[in-house]
């Protein structure tokens, strides 16, 4: 079985992330959490707990991992200095110690709007840390997936979806289709080095992904 780190595990798509890599035959999940008493709901759960903060060393997190799942994030709705410790220089920081140590691939959990921050000036300092991660990843020789979700809500799994390197357009799409995405990624050569957005839709999410694959 594979080791998968997942940074952001205590949030609520990291969470969904987890349970499906728990129902996996191949994945063994490692929930990296900042805080000492996020802990008990993985261990609990029995799922290896790895206590680590993105602004801090990160080396000891990434020794014996295979792959990475970065589903951590402010959200955008923090201060601006929050969001650029983050979603930009925590998953730097994530990026390069991942490097370091070998992994096989990091998936990054990204933002629809990312390539064009100024569009949505609500949301333009999270998005201008997004893109400040994502370039890095894609300059960092590391084999990666790059997922960018419109807005994510709590409704249910659908495992239908629209996706595309550039969908021209807004949306929303249920963290657990998110996540079970994010998990798709996760083997080698799907969708290795691609960067694509994701919404709610009506192809199953498998064939969703294999378009991507084909048209990129």
């Amino acid at each position: 079985m594979e080791t998968i780190l997942v940074a952001g595990a205590n949030g609520k798509t990291g969470r969904e992330v987890i349970n499906i890599l728990q129902d996996h035959s191949s994945y063994e999940p490692v929930a990296m959490v900042r805080d000492e008493d996020q802990s008990a709901y993985f261990e609990n759960k029995d799922v290896k707990v790895e206590l680590a903060d993105l602004e801090g060393d990160l080396t000891d997190a990434v020794q014996g991992v295979d792959r990475v799942i970065f589903a951590a994030g402010s959200g955008g709705h923090t201060g601006k200095d929050k969001t650029i410790a983050v979603d930009q220089e925590g998953a730097i920081n994530l990026i390069d110690r991942a490097k370091a140590a070998g992994v096989k691939k990091f998936v990054m959990l990204s933002a629809m709007g990312t390539e064009d921050p100024s569009q949505k000036p609500e949301l333009e300092h999270y998005l201008e840390a997004k893109k400040t991660a994502d370039d890095h990843l894609k300059a960092s020789f590391l084999d990666y997936s790059i997922v960018r979700p419109g807005k994510l809500t709590e409704g249910e799994k659908t495992n239908k979806i629209k996706a595309k390197a550039r969908l021209n357009e807004y949306g929303e799409i249920s963290r657990k289709d998110v996540a079970q995405v994010l998990v798709d990624c996760l083997p080698p050569n799907v969708l290795q080095n691609k960067t694509f957005e994701i919404l709610e839709g009506n192809l199953a999410t498998e064939l969703a992904l294999q378009e991507v694959e084909q048209n990129a």
